[in-house]
């Protein structure tokens, strides 16, 4: 049997606005300074630093670890006299010929792999057999190749960038999408046009990311290589001397050097990697 129901009153309900409940909420000061990371950077370098003074204070021992303040006068004294600075341009001159030339041939391999399956077992087989080979391993072969001199360190710093770029380079071509192939190929893009507007763009995450490795490895690989045989054609770089001031025992030099090494990779990485991502592929939406 059914039951007969009655249909149910319809009634509305104003609600008053809410306009004594503000629309925005004013941050403390301190949680707006905790957003900004190079604050929160900043912190981690001072606590760093403060940790180092107090060990060294404890150990007692200049010549095995100078203070937090002894290296940083160690440090101003080098940058007053330009002998700091003469170093360290003499290193980045070398590295920056080094960093280019790895980023046009790995480029030039990734284009030819995503070209033929030439290109593609090419860059596999090279890649499998000198990207496990340490850079600095070359060293003594490029000595014998090229000589003392800025050719053998730009050598080795094409191997400690080439393979890792190519790779990261090749991997990100191989992850864009098919709708944006079809769309590059629906334009009549093919060839060099279609590697530069499509697949470029679309991998610049991926690209991007070898790049720093291929700085980090470049950058690391240089200093060892000076390390190793120190002075090219009678002029140093900064891994020069580092390796003259331990021979010499000034180990707050020593460690003025290995500061300024620590301090470019932090200067390119925050200014100029990070600017890169800021107006590439954060501000398209790519990357958080």
């Amino acid at each position: 049997m059914s039951q007969l129901s009655s249909a149910r009153e319809e009634f509305e309900t104003v609600l008053q606005p809410l306009t004594s409940v503000p629309l925005e909420r004013e941050l403390p000061l301190g949680q707006r300074l905790w957003q900004q990371g190079w604050i929160r950077k900043s912190l981690i370098l001072i606590l760093l630093a403060v940790l180092w003074e107090v060990v060294a204070r404890i150990q007692n021992n200049d010549l095995l670890l100078p203070s937090f303040l002894q290296t940083a006068s160690a440090l101003y004294g080098g940058l007053l006299s330009g002998e700091l600075l003469g170093k360290v341009w003499i290193s980045l001159v070398v590295l920056l010929k080094g960093y280019l030339i790895g980023i046009v041939l790995a480029f030039a391999l990734t284009t030819l792999a995503v070209s033929t399956q030439f290109g593609r077992d090419l860059l596999s087989t090279l890649t499998s057999m000198f990207n496990p080979l340490p850079a600095i391993a070359l060293l003594p072969l490029a000595l014998l190749w090229f000589g003392l001199g800025q050719n053998s360190l730009i050598f080795v710093l094409v191997h400690s960038v080439l393979w890792a770029l190519a790779l990261n380079t090749y991997a990100g071509f191989l992850g864009v999408s098919e709708t944006l192939r079809m769309a590059g190929r629906n334009y009549g893009l093919k060839g060099m046009r279609f590697v530069l507007f499509i697949l470029i763009p679309a991998a610049l995450p991926s690209i991007l990311a070898g790049l720093k490795i291929g700085w980090a490895f470049a950058w690391r690989t240089l200093i060892a290589a000076e390390l190793v045989f120190g002075a090219t054609s009678g002029k140093g770089g900064l891994g020069w001397y580092i390796f003259q001031n331990r021979n010499e025992l000034y180990t707050d030099k020593v460690f003025a050097g290995l500061a300024v090494v620590i301090l470019i990779g932090l200067l390119v990485e925050n200014l100029v990697f990070d600017s890169l991502e800021r107006v590439t592929v954060k501000r398209w939406g790519m990357q958080r």
